[in-house]
């Protein structure tokens, strides 16, 4: 009491006024009357400290209009940290920390020790950690009356366990699997409601990250609600570049407002990250199917500026995570590539087979990465998994990568699947079937293993965008055998099958594809004398057709044979010297990325199609695009087609 009397006479000034000093005497009363009915409550917390309240505190206090009200100190107990210093470390703190058994934590409620108002939460924090790999010790605490005097220590000290041990043991309750009814469990879910605005940013990331997972499980549906508008509106207060990056992975995708927050949050600090937080971002966004495109340019920029040292696991997370976007950054593809490409020998074939399947999504061909593959998979021959070996078949499929020494690797291909392809998924086998007609390796065992009728009878009735997928690749295997392999002699497809559907012409129109066919309806006079979108029996849409005579003038193709629809139509057969002509536009994604070759799907088309007995007119998209007037494409048109004829009388 007299320390208080002397630090109230040493901060009056010795000519203070008679109201100074009148007021000055009137708040010390203020004080001493409410801390007489404070003292109690905070007795816990720790002794009142007047000898530390500053001489600005006491001032400020004294003239603020709430000082005049007999409960103005009512949130003194609430600032308690005003007075009170967090308590040294003891011993019982050293004992909790230093418990390698639940048995040890509990005997503490036994042992005379001085628990004060955090103990009991930080004994139930170690006793889940040191329970979190023992499920089966978990119900039988539940029963250990210790355990249920410690439940009930914390419910009565609640109120005065500090911000990051209270988050913490909310956690550990949720870790300990208590029913959701428990009153313990509610009380501290309550209390963290309570404290929610007063909660660092740091102990709600916390908590959403640790427990929301527990939260959605048992019901507390509301406080994860609660939580996540407080993330989503304090999300400024975020400094930390882990901490937004471990949030985007683990609480993102909870809420949509928050992620948009996290997304502008990363891109404000992405200048700040590393080459981990740089690829734990991108793994994040393509796990979450997001393509925030300012965020994928800034990072693709950073990658490109920066000479970070990537390793080996960053690498093909980062390969895994354009592909898995689709987005196009080829400064950032050449350097993955030239980067892989020197621990090539070091990857496992699961890695190879990812590495590759994720260019193949990007649509990027570097030959020597992939000719390092190759080698790769020669060298580990006998040890390779068959599902591995289809998931690098397939990637090359889909690039239409022959690589230099072709026959020893398609030797070893045949070898694998001789005994395994049967064992496959049935949509697998399709897959890799597809993929050695692509490349032109197919075998004639090959080919039957798939056009069984006791196979392709699921798909064919399939109504799934996937079945119909595979439906299709059938219908190009069977084209390739009857176009590309005369020496086989079936199965094949039944001829219902190769009726086209109707969703094989359910397309969006492209702008070349609009133009390309007024542009050929303008030559041609008319529609009668060329057909348009025509659906054949190889699974293929030709985007026109057209009959020339042998003094290429227009025939109408309606009228005579047409052995490539499905069933055949027409009667009368075709003049001697008469040439049949398939246009077929090439778009920009039917391309390889910074290439002019078609990928392995329309390479195959294209093949097919003058196997049919077509002259293929290409209309690839970048000449296309050079041409300005009507006349320009007309003339285009008519230059292919004499081409065409021209390339088919010099053979």
């Amino acid at each position: 009491m007299k320390g208080l009397w002397d630090h109230l006479l040493a901060v009056v000034p010795a000519c203070a006024p008679p109201v100074m000093a009148a007021r000055l005497v009137k708040r010390c009363a203020c004080l001493l009357r409410e801390a007489s009915l404070v003292a109690p409550a905070v007795a816990p917390v720790g002794r009142l400290r007047f000898t530390q309240v500053t001489p600005r505190t006491l001032t400020s206090s004294a003239t603020s209009p709430s000082s005049h009200f007999p409960g103005s100190l009512s949130g003194l107990s609430e600032k308690e940290q005003v007075f009170t210093t967090r308590p040294e470390q003891q011993e019982v703190d050293q004992l909790i920390q230093k418990a390698s058994r639940p048995e040890e934590l509990l005997e503490l409620l036994d042992g005379g020790h001085c628990l004060q108002e955090n103990h009991a939460a930080l004994m139930l924090i170690q006793l889940s950690r040191l329970l979190s790999d023992k499920p089966e010790y978990k119900a039988l605490l539940m029963q250990d009356a210790r355990f249920q005097r410690l439940l009930q220590l914390v419910d009565g000290q609640i109120a005065s366990v500090w911000h990051g041990p209270l988050v913490r043991l909310l956690r550990s309750l949720y870790a300990l699997a208590l029913p959701a009814a428990c009153k313990e469990l509610q009380s501290v879910e309550q209390e963290v409601r309570w404290r929610m605005r007063r909660l660092k940013y740091k102990h709600l990331a916390f908590l959403a990250e640790s427990s929301a997972t527990y939260m959605q499980e048992r019901g507390s549906q509301e406080l994860l609600a609660e939580l996540l508008v407080h993330l989503e509106r304090r999300w400024a207060e975020i400094e930390d570049g882990r901490m937004v990056v471990a949030m985007m992975a683990k609480t993102g995708p909870l809420s949509e407002p928050l992620m948009n927050r996290l997304e502008d949050k990363c891109l404000e600090l992405v200048e700040q990250f590393g080459p981990d937080e740089l690829r734990k971002v991108l793994v994040t966004l393509a796990t979450q199917n997001r393509r925030c495109v300012p965020l994928l340019r800034a990072i693709s920029y950073h990658l490109v500026q920066k000479p970070f040292s990537l390793t080996k696991g960053i690498l093909l997370d980062l390969a895994y995570a354009y592909g898995k976007l689709g987005f196009q950054q080829p400064q950032v593809f050449q350097r993955l590539a030239a980067d892989l490409l020197p621990h090539t020998p070091s990857l496992t074939s699961g890695e190879v087979a990812r590495c590759a399947k994720s260019f193949a999504l990007l649509k990027w061909l570097s030959g020597p990465l992939f000719e390092a593959f190759v080698q790769h998979v020669l060298d580990r021959a006998q040890t390779i998994p068959v599902p591995h070996l289809c998931n690098v078949l397939l990637a090359f499929a889909h690039l239409n990568f022959h690589p230099e020494r072709e026959d020893q690797f398609f030797s070893l291909v045949h070898e694998k699947l001789g005994s395994a392809l049967m064992g496959l998924h049935p949509a697998l086998q399709v897959d890799v079937v597809w993929a050695l007609c692509v490349l032109q390796q197919v075998q004639e065992a090959e080919l039957q293993a798939v056009l069984r009728p006791d196979l392709h009878t699921h798909f064919l009735e399939g109504g799934s965008p996937k079945d119909q997928s595979t439906f299709q690749k059938l219908l190009h295997i069977n084209a390739s055998a009857q176009l590309e392999h005369p020496e086989y002699t079936g199965p094949h497809l039944p001829a219902s099958a190769l009726v086209p559907r109707l969703s094989a012409l359910d397309r969006k129109v492209t702008p070349l594809q609009k133009e390309l066919q007024d542009t050929l309806k303008g030559l041609l006079e008319g529609s009668s004398r060329g057909s348009f979108m025509v659906p054949t029996q190889y699974g293929w849409v030709l985007d026109a057709e057209v009959l020339l005579d042998s003094e290429s003038q227009f025939l109408p193709p309606r009228d005579f044979v047409a052995p490539h629809l499905a069933p055949p139509s027409g009667s009368q057969p075709l003049p001697p010297g008469a040439k049949r002509l398939a246009f077929l536009r090439w778009e920009f994604p039917n391309y390889g990325s910074r290439s002019r070759d078609l990928l392995g799907r329309f390479a195959l088309a294209r093949r097919h199609v003058r196997a049919a007995g077509f002259l293929v007119v290409d209309v690839p998209y970048y000449e296309w695009l050079e041409l300005r007037s009507e006349w320009q494409k007309g003339a285009y048109l008519k230059d292919k087609m004499r081409k065409a004829v021209a390339e088919e009388l010099a053979k």
